[in-house]
């Protein structure tokens, strides 16, 4: 297994020999002689084998001791495509971190949210990653200090508190052992050159919007290649009014977050380009590296492309459509028990149909954004309504759009499960039970329960069999369209079916497959 990778030298050692940006977030390289770290991919010269070793994680060279490169930024590498695949506790120990669970609740939260004592967790994380969860949980600060360093304005005491550092001095400490600079430092460099990196930065941007909010513009990294077109297409097709749209080339959408609010935009990548652009807007500061960890779930932005187009180009009918995408990732989302709604108000109708729906649910039961994140007419300005809220309307609430009956009670069957915790889709979730669980909700049927999985959990064999749109490019590229037969020849492509069904989808003629040709202007 590629999580393992770092125990292998010889291997390590031929993709560092041929700086192989696929490994990027796979392990990471420290150079005894400098105590630098580097990414695989590292441009400078090779160090002689004889000073290298490796280790899993950033966290566990800094823990060691090791500075980040100050060329090749590896505290800003692609995340590992291990913890999405798996669902071992080490794996939901670490989707739950990069959620933010032990900066806010402790390890001791943590802990609690996997059912295990802290010792436990404590030693098996440290077992696999050479460091516990509070080590984790500081590389993750560090990288999140650096940005608002970086690209803000905010004096450095707001930044460490932001960053979620408990006081300025630990701030300081940590910055200075992880980049071998003050954050002063750190903001003069940004600000005196375009490039950070050896590649141009999205870079510092004051806040020039009208309401004086401050916009964060960051760049989230990916292993290339990456379909933009079908990732983005079907986000645009699927935008719910009032929470999502698509204007000037970007996806823009709302965020509810553990400490407020968020507004992001989303800009597919450029050609050449190795990162999306993400604009934030964000209520606390505090909610950055939450935010930007659900922004790259969304757009699986820690997938390996290489061994799922392997996988899938050994099958002679998707062959061709692999060769002619190459990268297709899973369209996500930033909140599982949002999507689960949708899903289920997405039964049986079409993908117009269900976003009209949602917006109907969404203007009758909604937030409001809060006004310091209203930037311009027009912007998404609603919050997705809190599942406790929706769990506790009647059937008869003329808040909830029209519906058969069936699936109101299927949506509120689904809202109460998720409000009381007998349907958990955390970070932490365990897709089998998950599946288990929506199987004994009424009106929830297999074609309901895996495209949650798909899009709502990352699951990356999840395979909506029953979907017109997967049975649709089946039919284009000559494989089985009836449930058995394409059930069987699925079975190849396994544990990559998740990413044959967005193979299947960009294969046909439905708006989900292509970007929106209309281009709206942002005012």
């Amino acid at each position: 297994m590629l999580g393992d990778m770092h125990e292998d030298r010889e291997s390590c050692l031929r993709a560092v020999r041929s700086r192989d940006t696929r490994f990027d977030g796979w392990f990471t390289t420290a150079v005894t002689s400098t105590g630098i770290y580097c990414r695989p991919s590292c441009p400078a010269t090779p160090p002689r084998a004889e000073h290298v070793v490796f280790y899993p994680s950033a966290a566990a060279a800094q823990a060691a001791g090791f500075r980040a490169c100050k060329r090749c930024r590896p505290d800003a590498s692609p995340g590992s495509p291990e913890w999405n695949a798996r669902e071992d506790l080490v794996a939901r120990a670490m989707r739950l971190v990069a959620d933010g669970v032990v900066d806010r609740d402790g390890v001791d939260g943590l802990a609690r949210r996997l059912g295990y004592s802290a010792r436990q967790v404590e030693r098996l994380v440290t077992a696999e990653l050479g460091v516990g969860p509070l080590a984790l949980a500081r590389a993750q600060r560090a990288q999140t200090a650096r940005i608002l360093v970086e690209t803000t304005d905010l004096p450095m005491a707001e930044v460490a508190f932001a960053a979620g550092f408990s006081s300025v001095r630990s701030f300081n400490d940590t910055v200075r052992a992880v980049f071998a600079e003050t954050p002063t430092h750190l903001r003069r460099r940004v600000r005196r050159s375009p490039t950070v990196g050896g590649r141009r930065d999205a870079g510092h941007v004051p806040p020039s919007d009208p309401t004086g909010s401050q916009r964060l513009r960051l760049r989230l990294p990916f292993r290339a290649p990456l379909h933009a077109p079908s990732l983005f297409g079907h986000l645009a097709a699927t935008a719910v009014p009032g929470i999502e749209r698509w204007v000037d080339g970007s996806l823009e959408r709302t965020l509810r977050l553990p400490r407020g609010a968020g507004l992001v935009r989303l800009h597919p990548p450029r050609d050449g380009d190795r990162h999306v652009t993400a604009d934030l807007w964000l209520q606390d500061l505090r909610d950055l590296t939450t935010a930007i960890n659900r922004c790259r779930r969304c757009l699986d932005l820690d997938a390996d492309p290489a061994a799922v187009d392997e996988v899938l180009s050994a099958d002679p009918a998707l062959a061709p459509a692999v060769a002619a995408r190459p990268g297709v990732r899973l369209p996500g989302t930033v909140d599982p028990v949002e999507f689960a709604v949708r899903a289920v108000l997405g039964q049986q109708v079409s993908t117009a149909a269900a976003a009209t729906t949602t917006g109907r649910l969404v203007r009758g039961l909604g937030e409001p954004l809060p006004p310091s994140l209203v930037l311009r007419p027009g912007q998404p300005d609603l919050l997705f309504p809190r599942v406790a809220d929706l769990a506790a309307v009647g059937p008869d609430d003329p808040r909830l759009p029209g519906m058969p009956a069936s699936r109101r009670r299927a949506l509120l069957a689904l809202a109460t499960a998720a409000a009381d915790g007998s349907l958990d889709l955390g970070a932490d979730a365990v897709r089998d039970g998950v599946r288990a669980r929506l199987d004994a909700l009424p009106g929830v049927g297999p074609w309901t329960r895996e495209v949650i999985a798909l899009r709502g959990l990352g699951d990356p064999d999840a395979f909506p069999v029953t979907d017109l749109g997967v049975r649709a490019g089946a039919a284009a590229l000559g494989l089985p369209v009836d449930q058995r037969g394409l059930l069987a020849r699925a079975e190849d492509w396994r544990p990559w079916r998740a990413y044959a069904v967005q193979a299947l989808w960009a294969a046909t003629t439905h708006p989900v497959a292509t970007l929106p040709v209309q281009t709206q202007e942002i005012a």
